[in-house]
């Protein structure tokens, strides 16, 4: 089906638009610029994704797709331009409480030190987690969806296999229930039957607002948009 926007979507999108009735994009970027030294990243780049919409970032290598979501959680600031979460402009005034809107998975995790139990447990210690600790029992029902044994909690993280370490990093993220899930290539390390398992989780969830980095078919396939990134502009893919 074709949208007016001259796209192909596969599933409805959940509708960005401002008016009456209508609400705000919980992620809106406009006309975003990354200059690093003499180094352009990023020029030029807007994006709407509306709430429970699913949009994957895809591109070469060095087109900026993982600065966009460091960028979103305030570890680096856009030399143009600017950001919203839930309609709030990004500041360092606010930036601490928008984080505790999103949950991020990178491309290579850094679990720390520690026991698996104990790395899932740690972010629950922070006072902005406290009241979601009760999720916490929800790690037998997510390390069965992901493929993971139970007696993997007692492992020690510096013995986890790259697959292993993405999947418990996506568990981690989802036991943080938050409304917007960033994921930086999270299927890059996992066999055909765990990448299933990580597009099952996300269509099976209208309410939750993604917005992935990946080349991976099945990940595309679920996705309301894929917007390629190249020649330091942003265009429509699919």
């Amino acid at each position: 089906m074709s949208s007016p926007e001259g796209m192909t979507t596969r599933s409805p999108r959940p509708s960005s638009s401002s008016g009456p009735g209508v609400s705000e994009p919980i992620i809106r970027m406009r006309e975003v610029s990354f200059v690093f030294g003499a180094k352009v990243v990023l020029e030029g780049f807007s994006l709407d994704v509306a709430r429970g919409e699913k949009v994957v970032l895809t591109g070469p290598s060095g087109s900026g797709k993982t600065t966009i979501l460091r960028a979103l959680l305030g570890f680096v600031l856009p030399s143009r331009g600017s950001i919203s979460i839930n309609s709030h402009e990004i500041g360092p005034d606010n930036i601490w409480h928008l984080r505790t809107l999103m949950g991020y998975v990178p491309q290579e995790p850094e679990l720390e030190n520690g026991t698996v139990r104990q790395w899932l447990e740690r972010p629950f210690s922070y006072r902005a987690n406290r009241a979601l600790r009760s999720n916490l029992g929800r790690i037998p029902e997510l390390f069965h969806h992901f493929l993971l044994p139970l007696d993997l909690l007692e492992k020690e993280v510096r013995l986890l296999s790259g697959g292993e370490k993405q999947r418990v990093a996506i568990v981690s993220a989802l036991l943080l229930d938050r409304p917007i899930l960033l994921l930086d290539e999270p299927t890059s390390a996992l066999d055909d039957l765990s990448r299933r398992r990580v597009t099952e989780s996300l269509s099976s969830r209208p309410d939750l607002t993604a917005l992935i980095v990946s080349h991976d078919p099945g990940l595309r396939s679920v996705a309301h948009r894929v917007v390629g990134i190249n020649q330091k502009k942003s265009q429509w893919v699919q």
